[in-house]
């Protein structure tokens, strides 16, 4: 996919703005104060697309973007596994030893939550990964660190203190990949896909349960399922599904429909190939 504008959350060198750079190499990226900004400069048809991290296999999931895709009017049309290797930088001439506080985004603080602690530093939290790193340049306190990535370090003149400061290796970012056009791939054979759907349970008893039995029976795997109060009510929930089926396979017809008896408010958020290397990341 060439010749496109991608939009992200975060500043340059920001583990987003390498995830652009990576799914799509020959694009342009736009970097955005909020993700809900990214998503609207594909709405007003600023972006083509807008690259946005749904869940983290050291701190699990972004809970912020699960409520903003209903919200939205974009939809799904890929994903994208993001490495995220964490390093501890400092100013030049700065020491692991003389560290005392490290900035950095709350994610990637919970990631490094171990080394943090036995390093007795003191975590504040900052807006992203890369913006903490400017700001330590801009700072220029050598007893101030931040956790980013090594393109941070290169763009923010940093040094690497510590190059995997992450309490786990293999750590790795799934992202969403969100359109204004609801573009559904052709079903072939040979591929794998995934199929997002929120919708909301009828008011009856076990309606959660009945909703989702359509998917045994009928043999279809359900990858997640979750679940979120609607704003103003701690009563109703609404609940996101991704489905390991092309919309086009009679198994997944026969779920669907079994799923619109007992919920309601059903809106497909988009239908995409499944990443070929996801089996080999662990996900929570």
């Amino acid at each position: 996919m060439t010749d496109k504008v991608i939009a992200y959350q975060g500043v340059e060198g920001a583990y987003s703005h390498l995830a652009c750079q990576n799914a799509f190499p020959h694009s342009r990226s736009i970097a955005c104060e909020s993700f809900e900004d990214a998503m609207e400069l594909v709405e007003n048809r600023t972006a083509d697309l807008a690259m946005i991290p749904v869940e983290n296999s050291t701190a699990g999931r972004v809970e912020e973007i699960y409520r903003l895709i209903p919200k939205s009017s974009l939809f799904i049309v890929d994903e994208h596994f993001e490495p995220v290797n964490h390093c501890l930088l400092g100013i030049p001439g700065s020491t692991r030893e003389g560290i005392r506080y490290v900035a950095s985004h709350p994610q990637a603080l919970a990631q490094c939550y171990k080394n943090i602690l036995d390093g007795n530093l003191t975590a504040v939290a900052r807006f992203d990964t890369a913006g903490s790193a400017r700001e330590i340049r801009d700072k220029n306190e050598p007893a101030w660190a931040a956790i980013a990535s090594k393109l941070a370090a290169e763009l923010y003149g940093l040094e690497i203190l510590e190059e995997y400061f992450g309490d786990l290796r293999g750590n790795v970012t799934r992202f969403i990949v969100l359109s204004r056009e609801n573009t559904i791939p052709k079903l072939e054979t040979d591929k794998a896909y995934i199929t997002s759907v929120i919708f909301q349970v009828r008011d009856i008893p076990a309606a959660l349960f009945k909703a989702l039995g359509g998917f045994a029976t009928n043999g279809v795997n359900l990858l997640k399922l979750e679940s979120y109060s609607m704003t103003g009510s701690l009563q109703v929930s609404r609940f996101h599904i991704d489905i390991e089926a092309h919309p086009d396979e009679e198994h997944l017809k026969r779920a669907m429909d079994e799923l619109r008896y007992f919920a309601k408010e059903i809106k497909y958020l988009g239908v995409y190939e499944k990443h070929p290397g996801r089996e080999n990341y662990k996900l929570i």
